[in-house]
């Protein structure tokens, strides 16, 4: 017997276009809220950095690699032309003030020592020699004196007798004329006597200080030149180490030529480039610090060079105290030069953030979804560590900082635990 069907609902002809139908309209709009809505990419926590906003001191400071050099370098030059005979120290000595470092020899310095020796026994000789003859000088105008003193006392005796003579009727009036005639004459020529032995005497002085100045001239002159034999025995101006000195045994060396270095170890110094954007703003004084060992070691800038090389400039750098125990020459460190003082600033560590968005905006962490989206900031003064945010955060904020190369394009970041 047959059975009677119910009839079917008119949609069950048609359910299979409805499904696809359905689903058409579905992708659609699953495309249209994707195209709408913001980019957004998974990524787990441990493939970025997450940094809290702070309210905190910011000092500005640029680190730096600075190298370790002796305070003073003083050259050391050859005084003297000659040949290396001895070289006594080598390169990396300690040395004492006074120290031999190499010994020169110049025959024709010893030729010409012998020669200025010679000259000022010959030139000794001639003034000893002017001193005898002024000194005879001297003896022969005295004695000449004296006979004339002489000759005076005899003929005043005679011109008294003459005089009692005439006065007597024994002699006449024209002989006692001649008697004082002649006494007047040898007064005379006295006086003459004593002014020429007066000019010897002042001439006598006056050559004899010349024969003082001539024998000193003479014998500066074989000191200099004995002297310049010294010249040949390099020796440490002071206490220090010996560094580039390159010579070989029979080298010629000229002089005032360069023959090495003599670095001063009593202090350090610490010597650095830093970028011509800081030129203005470096200055003698400013402080600066080199962490060894989980030790700080404070140091002040002691000298700039403000002339820009290849966008850099040179500072050397003091210790203010004593320096690290292991410090050596050529040893670097890095070196935490301080631009100014400590202020309160909103700040956020360093990040690749940075080079990803110039600094103009950063993803922010919402703590109820776990989302973090991009919010515009704007970026102040920066150093190695940190960055000052002037407009866009808060303290409290948490902030993608580091990670940016693994997020690509997103708008939107969600985080993984």
């Amino acid at each position: 017997m047959d059975i009677k069907l119910p009839p079917q609902p008119w949609y069950r002809k048609y359910l299979v276009h409805i499904v696809s139908g359905a689903a058409l309209v579905a992708l659609l709009l699953y495309t249209i809220v994707l195209a709408v809505s913001p980019p957004r990419r998974s990524i787990s926590k441990e493939r970025v950095r997450i940094a809290e906003v702070v309210e905190a001191p910011f000092l500005e400071f640029v680190e730096v690699e600075g190298l370790v050099h002796p305070v003073m370098t003083i050259q050391l030059n050859a005084l003297e032309n000659g040949y290396v005979e001895r070289i006594v120290c080598d390169e990396g000595a300690m040395l004492k003030q006074g120290d031999t470092i190499l010994v020169l020899s110049n025959p024709d310095l010893l030729r010409t020592i012998d020669e200025e020796r010679e000259q000022w026994e010959k030139e000794n000789r001639n003034l000893h020699e002017q001193e005898i003859q002024m000194e005879q000088k001297s003896i022969d105008l005295r004695l000449q004196t004296l006979e004339q003193k002489y000759q005076i006392t005899a003929l005043e005796r005679k011109l008294t007798q003459s005089r009692e003579e005439f006065a007597m009727g024994i002699k006449s009036r024209a002989e006692l004329d001649i008697v004082e005639a002649e006494n007047e004459h040898l007064h005379n020529k006295l006086m003459l006597q004593m002014q020429s032995l007066g000019h010897d005497s002042a001439t006598t002085v006056l050559r004899r200080q010349m024969i003082v100045a001539d024998r000193e001239a003479a014998q500066r002159r074989l000191q200099n030149t004995r002297r310049r034999t010294e010249g040949l025995v390099v020796r440490a101006p002071c206490d220090g180490q010996l560094g580039h000195i390159n010579l070989i045994i029979g080298q010629q060396v000229s002089a005032g030529s360069k023959i090495g270095e003599l670095k001063i170890m009593d202090q350090y110094k610490v010597s650095t480039q830093l970028s011509e954007y800081y030129v203005e703003r470096i200055h003698a004084g400013l402080p600066a610090t080199i962490v060894q060992k989980q030790d700080t070691f404070p140091l002040r800038i002691s000298r700039v060079v403000p002339e820009v090389k290849e966008r850099k400039f040179a500072v050397d750098l003091l210790f203010n105290g004593a320096p690290p125990d292991n410090i050596r020459l050529g040893k670097s460190y890095r070196v935490k030069v301080e631009l100014g003082q400590p202020e309160p600033a909103v700040v956020i560590p360093r990040g690749d953030f940075y080079q990803k968005s110039s600094g103009e905006w950063i993803f922010l962490l919402d703590g109820e979804t776990g989302i973090a989206r991009r919010v515009p900031i704007e970026v102040g003064r920066q150093n190695p560590e940190q960055f000052e945010v002037l407009k866009g955060l808060k303290p409290g904020d948490r902030v993608i900082t580091s990670g940016y190369d693994r997020i690509g394009d997103a708008e939107e970041v969600i985080i993984e635990e």
